[in-house]
C-alpha cells in the first residue's frame, strides 16, 4: 500500500499532523480487514503513528527503524545520526533515546543533517545525493561508536564508498526491518526466529 502524500504532507508542515496519524490508522486498519498476519511501515517520518498502531491493533505493527535503533544502542553509547529531513532525524533521535532508556544505557547522539541530498534523490540525481551523505560519513562522524541512517533511501550510501573508509558500523533500516518482520511472521507461524546480532552472525534464539 503506497500513499506519498503522507510523507508529503508532514515534511510541508515540518511536523506529523493528527490527520495523517489518523490517515496512517485507516490503512493499517485496512490491511489488517484484508487479512495481513502483520504490517510494515516503511516511512521513517511517521515512526509516532506507528507507536500508536502498536497499541490500538491485534496483528504486529513493525515501525521500519525499530530494530535498526535497538541493535545502534547495543553496539555504542556515542551514535550517530543522519538524516536528510528534519522531520526524520527528530523521530529517530526521539526512538534511540526511547530505546536507550528500556536497556538502561545512557547515549549521546551526534547529528547530522545533510542539506541538499534529499532534494537531490527527488530529481533523481543518486550520484550529488550520495556524495553528500559520503562527505558527512566522513568529516561529521569521526568518534561516534556506530552510525544510523534515519532513512531507507539512505541506505545504499555505504556501498558506494572505497572499502575500509569508514572505521565504524553503518546502520540502516531496510534489512533490519525485513529480519525483523521475518522473525514476527515466524513467531505467529509458532516457528523459531533467527536473530541476527550487530556482528552480522546468526544465532536461533
Amino acid at each position: 500500500m503506497v500513499d506519498e502524500s503522507l510523507i508529503k504532507d508532514t515534511i510541508r508542515e515540518g511536523r506529523l499532523r493528527r490527520v495523517t496519524i489518523r490517515r496512517l490508522l485507516a490503512m493499517i486498519e485496512s490491511a489488517e480487514m484484508a487479512g495481513v498476519d502483520a504490517v510494515l511501515v516503511t516511512c521513517s517520518s511517521i515512526g509516532a503513528g506507528v507507536a500508536l498502531a502498536q497499541k490500538l491493533f491485534d496483528i504486529p505493527v513493525i515501525r521500519v527503524d525499530e530494530a535498526m535503533a535497538e541493535a545502534a544502542v547495543r553496539m555504542g553509547c556515542r551514535i550517530g545520526v543522519m538524516a536528510t529531513l528534519t522531520t526524520t532525524l527528530e523521530p529517530t533521535i526521539a526512538l534511540l533515546q526511547e530505546k536507550a532508556s528500556e536497556a538502561g544505557i545512557e547515549i549521546e547522539v551526534v547529528e547530522s543533517l545533510c542539506d541538499g541530498a534529499f532534494d537531490a534523490v527527488l530529481a533523481g540525481d543518486a550520484t550529488t545525493h550520495d556524495r553528500i551523505l559520503s562527505h558527512a560519513l566522513k568529516h561529521e562522524m569521526k568518534g561516534v561508536d556506530v552510525v544510523v541512517l534515519a532513512q531507507a533511501s539512505m541506505a545504499g550510501v555505504v556501498k558506494t564508498m572505497p572499502r575500509g573508509t569508514l572505521t565504524m558500523p553503518v546502520l540502516s533500516s531496510p534489512e533490519l526491518a525485513v529480519l525483523q518482520a521475518r522473525d514476527v511472521l515466524a513467531r505467529l507461524d509458532g516457528g523459531t526466529p533467527e536473530l541476527v546480532g550487530s556482528n552480522g552472525q546468526k544465532a536461533r534464539s
